[in-house]
């Protein structure tokens, strides 16, 4: 493979798919941008097959658990490219998902030259992540049946919080341990398990912003043992005075959330001062994560799909402006993050 097409793969293809996160990876230390940004781009893949609608379920099922054992050497189908463009790349609205099916091929070759440690670590986090999405792909019924089903109990959401993004946590803090040597200022193991819970803080903000729009497709993350003690069915969530009902279990999610902020919090403050990248890599999603958990908590009709609490593009750039100055300094820091956290806190306070 040319490095034409390397650089292909992980300059503009990445950044095609990869939206607001490209913004991290741009600013990631230069030896951690190829492998996470190819375990990026191999998950993106994977997730694009799982959510292709058009496709019945147990063939997207078929074609994930194909690209896994692609993906680790365990298991060979050299039609695999061919039957990506065919079956799934045709599906695509957007061209540049379409483009990165076509693409896996060289992908995969990208992965072989990667040092042994980092090979390893990309293959362990998509066979993560996809485990995630062949959990989707189980638990859930076909999105265009009209059924809904539900997890059942709250060790379900929080095991499906690891799969899908606390898994992150821990590859990202490998990587940094591998490749940024002297960032990580507390003990290894401490990291990992605060990189699991930052992970799951953000992707509990995923669940609670985007329950309305998973309802329509028959998904509720939220689970039926939690609902029932608000007296609620999943069904109930479709109704239109759900977003006031089930607002006492959404605040109660969002307490967990804020309890694994502070876990990110500590993860980000545990990064060497000098590692100004790493820690911008940080601060903005747990910023951007803690804005999203307010605008949820003000938001009273957040079950609606078309009143989504999302932080604004203005926003963002107002917290990438801010975050320059304020990323060397532990108390700018800490002080940013827990104004955060006490406004929302407010605002539980308020509706109790």
């Amino acid at each position: 493979m040319s490095n034409q097409t390397r650089a292909f793969l992980l300059g503009p293809l990445l950044k095609g798919v990869s939206r607001s996160f490209y913004l991290t990876l741009r600013v990631l230390p230069a030896g951690m941008r190829d492998p996470v940004g190819l375990a990026y781009l191999l998950a993106r893949a994977a997730d694009t097959i799982a959510d292709t609608s058009l496709i019945p379920p147990g063939q997207r099922l078929a074609l994930l658990l194909a690209l896994r054992g692609e993906v680790n050497g365990t298991s060979r189908d050299a039609a695999l490219t061919q039957r990506l463009a065919g079956e799934v790349a045709g599906q695509q609205a957007q061209s540049d998902e379409k483009v990165l099916l076509e693409s896996i091929g060289p992908a995969l070759e990208v992965l072989t030259q990667l040092s042994e440690a980092d090979r390893r670590a990309v293959r362990d986090i998509v066979t993560t992540l996809t485990q995630g999405m062949e959990f989707d792909l189980r638990t859930f019924p076909d999105e265009r049946s009209g059924q809904l089903a539900a997890l059942r109990e709250f060790a379900e959401l929080d095991r499906y919080t690891y799969l899908v993004a606390g898994c992150v946590g821990e590859f990202w803090t490998r990587m940094t341990d591998a490749h940024a040597p002297g960032a990580l200022k507390a003990d290894l193991g401490a990291m990992l398990e605060r990189g699991v819970r930052f992970g799951k803080a953000l992707q509990m903000v995923n669940v609670l912003r985007d329950c309305g729009k998973d309802l329509r497709i028959g998904r509720c993350y939220l689970p039926s043992a939690m609902l029932e003690r608000f007296g609620l069915s999943a069904q109930d969530l479709m109704q239109p005075d759900a977003s006031l009902r089930a607002r006492p279990l959404m605040f109660e999610l969002v307490r967990t959330a804020l309890d694994h902020f502070r876990a990110a919090l500590d993860y980000m403050l545990a990064l060497s001062a000098c590692s100004v990248r790493l820690r911008l890599a940080c601060l903005w999603p747990i910023v951007i994560g803690l804005e999203t958990l307010l605008l949820l908590v003000q938001n009273e009709h957040w079950l609606d799909p078309s009143k989504v609490s999302k932080v604004k593009r203005s926003d963002v750039y107002r917290i990438l402006a801010r975050s320059l100055p304020a990323v060397p300094s532990n108390a700018l820091l800490r002080s940013w993050v827990e104004r955060l956290t006490r406004q929302i806190e407010a605002r539980l306070s308020a509706a109790t």
